[in-house]
């Protein structure tokens, strides 16, 4: 049997000389032939789309309370994130979740995400990513051309994920990738979904994923899942 394409996706962009979700992390991930990155959205003050993991800043402040005029430099908005991409897969994850401190029961980010997306033209390379399923069903209500996907820990029931996910009209999961097997990567695919595993960064499970036909892997090792998996990629 002929072995299925896999796509790599930096996780943050390459973070081992730059700082994680920042412009240099995404243009360097990119310049090293990653097909695509992953990177994290969160809301300003003001309503700007800030491209940062954690609701605080290190020095503490909630990203929440500032405005964009106030955020270090080094932090990008997902405008120009998707400008240092651009040619390459984004995996944009939404944290919006229930307990967070800037959560937003009104879903404002993941629709104003979807409509960046659709305003740049690149539902075809972008896809809204989240652990809360109300986020993915905002971006897909707002603009139901930008694919979605949910993401899982993998203490989730993946199965039940999965069907919860093709119900809604979503266009993928993102299974915490200890909790991927054949069957669930199957099960996927002829539900019409893409499997996305995350964070992959050792090379025997990132044959084992790609054996079992993953669409892609994120990972934190770039160079070596690269190098691992030439052979899906060729």
């Amino acid at each position: 049997m002929a072995k299925s394409v896999i796509s790599v996706l930096a996780h943050r962009g390459w973070s081992e000389n730059a700082r994680e979700n920042t412009l240099g992390a995404f243009l360097e991930a990119c310049r090293r032939g990653a097909d695509g990155v992953e990177l994290d959205v969160r809301r300003s003050a003001d309503g700007a789309l800030v491209v940062h993991h954690d609701a605080a800043l290190p020095d503490g402040r909630q990203i929440v309370n500032l405005q964009v005029g106030d955020l270090p430099d080094w932090v990008p908005l997902l405008d120009a994130a998707l400008d240092a991409c651009a040619g390459s897969l984004v995996d944009v994850e939404v944290k919006n979740l229930p307990g967070d401190p800037d959560h937003d029961p009104t879903e404002a980010v993941p629709g104003a995400v979807a409509g960046l997306v659709v305003e740049r033209r690149l539902e075809a390379r972008t896809v809204v990513s989240s652990f809360s399923l109300a986020s993915i069903d905002a971006s897909r209500g707002a603009e139901p051309g930008v694919p979605t996907a949910l993401l899982t820990l993998a203490r989730f029931d993946q199965h039940r994920a999965l069907d919860q996910a093709a119900e809604r009209g979503h266009a993928g999961v993102h299974p915490q990738h200890n909790a991927i097997d054949a069957a669930l990567v199957d099960a996927a695919h002829r539900a019409g979904l893409a499997v996305r595993a995350w964070t992959v960064n050792e090379p025997d499970r990132m044959r084992a994923l790609a054996d079992m036909g993953v669409d892609a892997v994120i990972t934190d090792a770039l160079d070596l899942a690269l190098d691992t998996l030439a052979p899906w990629r060729d």
